[in-house]
């Protein structure tokens, strides 16, 4: 895990690689192609360590590292000196211009936790030492002149390593754990004099042995309105608002855990209009042995988890339905494709989270088709060149491709003789489906009409969605073409923080003379089953999604 060192090396940049960043020119992206999918080396540096990320309806990337480690390798002061306060820890990355520009953040925001509100800006919780009660927000801006602003209140507790989640009211954001904390607290406050809220769960799903593996857990809202929260092996359905658990859910199978610091993943399988949103299903997967963390701070590198596991979390029966991934994995992430897949990428095979904790990285995805039959879900994908190992993120992109960023599992910024150095390359990942050979099959031109200013829908309400299909895939529109929206997600250590992706109910879809698709979609019934902010709708054709374009549920 981290720790709080002096940093004692310091690599000095050539002058070239200083000017290309400061100056935010253009860099060349370069793809590197194998079977279906491809490898594009976007950035050769980002100056800044990718440990956090979100992505903005404005089509722009917020990473952020932490600001106690000295000098990032994005120097933003002409002075010569080589403390912390010259660099920049933060930038903003523009997909469009392939460029990044530098961002200024205060207070430390290690290890810290994040959610977009419904206006999409981005609001940042916690961190280390004295940012461990700060809050910090980032609101976009097409001029490209915005940058963080830090908040004048304070959490209740200090959050470091802890979770974060929207909630469906009034753009309440609720902050779960951290390290020696078991409560969780609201921001805002509900209340003037309202404090943090004890969270027994965290305390029972503590190891005391050193390992902790109740950090960062999993938080996903379920479409009754109730928290699913899983710490180390166990999981609750919590009711928020009463401060009650409503059931505790079976201990999944296996020995290890999967919360960091043994860092599997998790999602909530696509949600479907077909039953009304109502079946939600957790999917969690990889993770580390028994002791993991505690050998490797000794060399010894124990092999990671190879299972995962599903369960429906709504209904009256709950069970664990175990599968096996084509090899051990931890520190993975897991992005939900617009068209329900789930890619499962990053990572290594052996040891745990934290410095120089892990070995054998993990560089080839995983691509999980949930609906195929058990046994045939999993599919090796190409490998990357590029180790992305602790404080590695990923993103998914409007465009489908995903954005991979980050690795550092040293002290500090070390670019030469580690094992594995400071990551600094900015890479895509381009799945299969957007080769080429499919584009006959993509739907094109896709653009949304509201009955607002702006392209927002509310709840339960229609609004159309037109797009272009050769006229070769015209088969049957209504079975083949679904409507999927994506709710962008704040990444960290492994978590994908609000993620969930809905298939809406298409009401009327009809082509016209000039070959325009016109179709009538109905946004999701409720804040419930989605927050009210700004969504990634694609549109899927038997499989093969579109470019995605933004917009907006609301209650209004």
């Amino acid at each position: 895990m981290g720790n709080s060192s002096t940093v004692n090396f310091f690599f000095i940049a050539s002058v070239i690689s200083y000017l290309l960043l400061s100056h935010g020119h253009l860099a060349k992206a370069v793809t590197t192609v194998g079977g279906k999918e491809q490898w594009q080396l976007l950035l050769k540096n980002t100056g800044v360590i990718a440990m956090h990320m979100a992505l903005s309806h404005d089509n722009t990337v917020i990473m952020f590292d932490q600001t106690d480690k000295g000098p990032t390798r994005y120097k933003i002061s002409s002075k010569e000196c080589t403390n912390s306060s010259c660099y920049a820890h933060s930038v903003e990355y523009n997909i469009r211009s392939n460029t990044i520009r530098p961002l200024h953040i205060n207070s430390n925001t290690w290890y810290s936790s994040g959610s977009l509100n419904s206006n999409g800006t981005l609001v940042q919780t916690g961190g280390f030492g004295l940012g461990s009660r700060r809050i910090h927000h980032f609101e976009p801006c097409v001029e490209g002149h915005c940058d963080w602003k830090q908040g004048s209140k304070l959490l209740s507790a200090h959050r470091w390593y802890a979770s974060n989640l929207r909630l469906p009211e009034n753009d309440r954001i609720i902050v779960v754990g951290g390290r020696g904390v078991f409560s969780y607290e609201f921001v805002p406050k509900r209340a003037p004099q309202e404090t943090s809220f004890e969270l027994p769960f965290l305390h029972r799903t503590l190891d005391k042995n050193g390992e902790e593996n109740n950090l960062y857990p999993f938080v996903h809202l379920s479409s009754d309105g109730n928290l699913f929260i899983f710490a180390n092996r166990d999981s609750i359905l919590f009711n928020y608002k009463r401060n009650l658990v409503v059931k505790s859910f079976p201990r999944i199978p296996g020995r290890g855990s999967r919360s960091y610091p043994s860092s599997g993943s998790s999602v909530i399988l696509p949600l479907h209009h077909k039953d009304g949103f109502k079946k939600v299903e957790v999917l969690i997967c990889g993770g580390s042995a028994p002791g993991a963390f505690s050998a490797a701070q000794h060399g010894i590198y124990l092999q990671g988890t190879s299972t995962c596991g599903r369960m429906v979390i709504t209904g009256p029966i709950h069970m664990w339905k175990m599968e096996r991934m084509p090899g051990p994995r931890l520190m993975n992430d897991m992005i939900i494709i617009p068209n329900g897949d789930i890619l499962i990428i990053n990572g290594a095979q052996n040891g745990s989270a934290g410095s120089n904790c892990a070995s054998n990285p993990s560089y080839n995805p995983y691509l999980y088709k949930p609906k195929k039959p058990l046994g045939k879900r999993f599919q090796v994908l190409k490998a990357t060149k590029i180790a992305r190992l602790h404080h590695s993120s990923a993103l998914l992109l409007p465009d489908g491709r995903v954005l991979i960023a980050g690795s550092n599992p040293n002290n500090n910024y070390t670019l030469r003789n580690v094992p594995h150095p400071t990551e600094l390359r900015l890479q895509a990942f381009i799945p299969g489906h957007m080769n080429k050979a499919f584009g006959d099959r993509r739907p094109q031109n896709v653009s949304i009409y509201t009955t607002t200013n702006e392209v927002s829908a509310g709840y339960g309400k229609e609004f159309t969605v037109k797009f272009l299909l050769e006229k070769k895939e015209l088969h049957h529109l209504k079975e083949q073409v679904s409507f999927t929206a994506y709710a962008p997600p704040f990444t960290t250590h492994s978590i994908s923080m609000n993620q969930r992706l809905l298939v809406l109910k298409c009401n009327n879809i009809v082509r016209s003379e000039d070959g325009a698709i016109t179709a009538l979609v109905e946004a999701p019934p409720s804040q419930k089953v989605a927050p009210s902010g700004f969504y990634m709708l694609s549109v899927v054709n038997n499989g093969i999604p579109s470019t995605s374009v933004w917009i907006k549920f609301t209650e209004k």
